[in-house]
């Protein structure tokens, strides 16, 4: 693996942390408080590149490599862990497994317009009884014909009420458990399909994470992405990719919040001294720092296991559940450090706290991550 980045990957690094400084930081606040999701600076990133770095150009995409994408998140959550939630999502979970699976004519409509950032994608799993059980899934497609109708509800979907297109899974036969499971791709107003409540959540409150509901929801046979059964590997599949993208918001929230309480550190005073003097703050600090490199190491290897086309087993898993819960021990010391200023939600990391907490979580809990690592090392 080499860890010294290419040029163009250093320009995509400055040039995204050039604009979320310039366009995104100063409206950060007010948006999380009015819950605005930030298309036009969505809109923007996605001239950059950055809503289809992994498409082909035969595509509408740049045909970046993984670490080039990965570079993007950190930077993006460095600032604001919405967009790049946003971002993840229309990049890996939809766009990918359109790629892999879809038929000519779906690719055809869809990859360009998403890689330009013209639609986002939206990743439709969860129920409201299957969250880490995916295969426990609800919602049926029924094949009628040259059509399918689909019944069910989705929950805590990201991008819900601003996507494109949605990819929906769903049970195509209920007798076969996980291997009965299909995938569609549904457009917004398709009749028997709408948008239900969105979810009041604690953190990353510009990224909308909404219900959907389907009843009697009917679409062409056409709009099945691969065979009937394929789903749940289609899922899983998006979601391995998907987890490397949550372990690079994880480690650039993490290094957002070692910036603010490095700044913080050296400028408040106590004692006659700034605070960053006293040993307390200094290994507080340190132990930020040597875990931010540590996330970001297990992070890179990563992406350069998906690149280089070898066996990635659970390298995603192993970075996703380090840098997921090392974001949230990093982001409370940040909070220590700012002391309290750090409980006020006039500081950036009180944001960045709430907004760490559900990383553990989304894209497989931890416990999920474990069971995976752990299967590999029983060679189950």
């Amino acid at each position: 693996m080499e860890f010294e980045l290419k040029d163009h990957q250093k320009l995509i690094r400055e040039t995204v942390r050039a604009f979320m400084e310039a366009e995104v930081r100063p409206k950060v606040k007010e948006w999380e408080r009015t819950e605005h999701f930030p298309a036009e600076a969505i809109a923007k990133l996605a001239e950059m590149g950055c809503c289809g770095m992994l498409m082909p150009e035969e595509w509408g995409g740049p045909g970046l490599d993984t670490i080039s994408y990965v570079l993007m998140l950190e930077e993006v959550a460095r600032v604001h862990t919405a967009i790049s939630t946003a971002l993840g999502v229309t990049n890996s979970a939809v766009q990918i497994p359109v790629l892999k699976y879809g038929n000519e004519e779906q690719k055809r409509k869809y990859l360009r317009r998403l890689a330009e950032g013209k639609i986002l994608g939206a990743f439709c799993l969860t129920e409201p009884a299957a969250g880490s059980d995916a295969a426990g899934i609800q919602t049926t497609a029924v094949r009628e014909g040259d059509s399918y109708r689909i019944n069910g509800t989705k929950t805590w979907v990201t991008n819900g009420s601003v996507a494109g297109i949605y990819i929906v899974f769903a049970k195509t036969d209920p007798a076969a458990g996980g291997k009965g499971i299909s995938a569609f791709l549904v457009e917004p107003g398709t009749p028997g399909f709408k948008v239900g409540r969105h979810e009041d959540k604690m953190g990353q409150r510009s990224s909308p994470s909404v219900e959907l509901l389907f009843h009697d929801c009917r679409v062409a046979a056409s709009a099945r992405v691969g065979e009937e059964g394929q789903g749940l590997k289609i899922a899983l599949s998006a979601l391995d990719g998907g987890r490397i993208g949550i372990a690079a918001q994880a480690v650039g929230l993490a290094q957002g919040a070692l910036e603010e309480s490095v700044k913080y550190a050296k400028a408040r005073k106590a004692f006659g001294k700034a605070i960053g003097e006293f040993q307390a703050i200094q290994w507080m600090l340190a132990d930020m720092q040597t875990e931010i490199e540590a996330a970001r190491g297990l992070l890179y290897q990563a992406a350069y296991l998906k690149d280089s086309g070898g066996k990635m087993g659970a390298a995603a898993s192993k970075a996703k559940l380090y840098a997921s819960e090392m974001a949230n021990r990093v982001a409370a010391k940040a909070v220590q450090i700012h002391g309290s200023q750090g409980y006020s939600r006039e500081s950036e990391v009180e944001r960045m706290y709430r907004d760490a907490r559900v990383i553990t979580i989304y894209e497989g809990t931890s416990e999920v991550q474990r069971m995976i690592i752990a299967r590999e090392l029983l060679g189950k």
